[in-house]
């Protein structure tokens, strides 16, 4: 597992800036929770009449007034958008960046297989990832105390396992692209995740395009509609975890048979 311990050591300054950040935004936003419970219902009425902006982030859902849906929105976003942009750009530079820093020929002459390279490669994006939720369900759980609040332990958890395998499907389709590149991008990973994004707020503003909620993994980690209805979309989460498979299959697939320029 040499790789996969070189790669927690190259990522580890990343890893502690993207968490510390997304960590200390959904703390700040709870902590402001208190002060602003009194002016709810006032914040209620206006997000009530703000049409498509209020359906576009799921507001029209759930009540400000109440911490979960308070959390859902502003907590919701904070993981959503950060930790689904922490994700693509851990998959997206992972396997092209051993050909855009010409270290593939030193590790490929290595008594390594490629399909090992790949697995270890994808193990440490995936520890990542999970290690980095487990921060924030920690400060999550750590802030509803300090405020004084009752945790719903049944929507926050269906929630965080929500966005866990989002960002793990974002991750594996990056490192599938991943792959394919020979210099690395991080703003075809960024990109990525940001068309993901909007797609969802698209389904979200218009019946039309409710298709679209197939496509896009941000759509079973809405969470108004988890808190909501208090239980994620089978469905969605199904083709979601399909989609990440896939993602992972091409990218072992491909880099066994590429032609890796040194």
């Amino acid at each position: 597992m040499t790789v996969f311990a070189h790669e927690i050591r190259r990522g580890r300054v990343a890893f502690w800036i993207w968490t510390g950040v997304i960590v200390f935004m959904m703390v700040m936003c709870m902590f402001l929770y208190p002060e602003m419970k009194t002016q709810m219902q006032s914040v209620n009425d206006l997000f009530a009449g703000m049409g498509s902006f209020t359906a576009a982030f799921g507001m029209d859902k759930v009540s400000f007034g109440e911490v979960m849906g308070f959390y859902a929105i502003e907590g919701g976003n904070m993981l959503g958008i950060g930790g689904g942009f922490f994700a693509a750009f851990l998959g997206i530079g992972m396997l092209a960046k051993e050909e855009k820093e010409r270290t593939a020929e030193f590790l490929l002459s290595h008594p390594v297989t490629r399909t090992s390279v790949v697995f270890q490669k994808l193990l440490a994006v995936a520890v990542q990832i999970i290690v980095m939720n487990l921060i924030v369900i920690i400060g999550s759980v750590v802030s509803f105390k300090m405020i004084k609040e009752e945790l719903p332990v049944t929507e926050f958890a269906l929630l965080h396992i929500a966005f866990l395998v989002m960002q793990l499907e974002i991750a594996c389709i990056c490192f599938a692209v991943s792959a394919f590149l020979r210099r690395g991008s991080m703003g075809i990973g960024l990109g990525l995740a940001a068309v993901m994004y909007f797609l969802n707020i698209i389904c979200n503003l218009s019946d039309k395009a409710e298709a679209l909620k197939y496509i896009t993994p941000f759509a079973y980690a809405e969470a108004s509609d988890i808190v909501a209805d208090a239980a994620i979309d089978g469905t969605l989460m199904g083709l979601g975890i399909a989609y990440g498979v896939i993602g992972a299959a091409v990218a072992w697939w491909w880099y066994r048979r590429k032609d890796i320029v040194a």
